[in-house]
This record gives structure tokens, sequence and C-alpha cells, in this order.
């Protein structure tokens, strides 16, 4: 299975693509797209789509698997961040990819055993779990890479339950 996690951000939207199952990973790539600040908000939708159609097209994953919605004390900032993985979703929607959400504690906890690891933690466990000769840098990419871990981790689990839930009784 290729998995393409991704943290969504409008400045800084990390990605990361990992190939496994269980608990065995590979990594395939990871990175950031970048945006401007100071550019409109609706050119910065733009290039985060282009971007990530591109990275689709170029890594043909079977899943993509993005951090869930999470509280936010600014609203502007939430409201942001969830026009972004709305893209995301779309994206995946429009190349029949299966979507996968997780809670930003569950990955950490699945990845690192402590759901309110920190950064540098997540950072230390997805190099490990790579095997990987650096942490991988920035957050953003280290998250997106972790979000795919996570996928990969708990699908397994989610296959058994669906074909126990199509058995005849």
């Amino acid at each position: 299975m290729r998995v393409l996690g991704i943290d969504p951000g409008s400045e800084t939207l990390g990605w990361g693509v990992v190939e496994g199952t269980g608990s065995k990973y590979a990594l395939v790539d990871f990175g950031t797209v970048k945006s401007n600040s100071r550019t409109a908000f609706s050119k910065r939708l733009l290039n985060i789509y282009d971007a990530v159609a591109d990275l689709m097209a170029e890594h043909s994953p079977d899943v993509l698997s993005v951090e869930d919605t999470f509280y936010a004390v600014n609203v502007g900032v939430a409201l942001k961040l969830g026009q972004v993985r709305g893209l995301m979703l779309l994206l995946a929607e429009q190349r029949g990819l299966e979507i996968a959400e997780y809670a930003p504690r569950l990955v950490k906890q699945t990845v690192v055993g402590y759901g309110n690891a920190e950064k540098q933690q997540v950072q230390q466990m997805v190099k490990i779990l790579l095997k990987m000769k650096t942490v991988p840098t920035p957050y953003d990419a280290a998250d997106a890479l972790a979000i795919a871990i996570c996928h990969i981790h708990h699908s397994r689990f989610n296959e058994k339950v669906k074909r126990s839930q199509t058995r005849p009784t």
C-alpha cells in the first residue's frame, strides 16, 4: 500500500509518501508545499491544489491520509486549515483514492506511544521507523510522514473489522 500523508497548512503544507503493510514501512519521498503569507488566500489554495495534484500524479498513492480537524484558538486559522483539508479531500475523490482521517493525538499515540508527544519526539520516531539517516525536517513533513505511518499501522485492523462485518452470520 502506498500512502500520501498530508499535514495541512495554508503557508506550509507537509507531505510524505510511505509504502508498507502492518508494521513494515518504507520511505518513498517527503517535503513541503510553501505559500507566501502575503499572497491572496485564494492564490495560496491554487498553489497547494496544483502542487498536491502533481505529487499524486508523480507518486500514485492508493490512500490519502490527512490530519483531522482539531480545536484551534484562532477561528480564522481553523477556517483556513479546513479549506486546505477540503482541497485535499477533493483531490483524493477526483482520483478515486481511499481517504483516511486521523486525529493528531492518535497519530502521536501510534507513532510515539504518547498522545501528547512533542514534535521532536515525532521526528525521532519517524526517523527510526523509516530507517532514515537524519530526522525529517521541517516538522510539517515529519508530521505528514507520521500520518502516513499511522494509516498503514491501523489499516490492517480496519481491514479485519470490514471483513468481519461482511461475513454471513
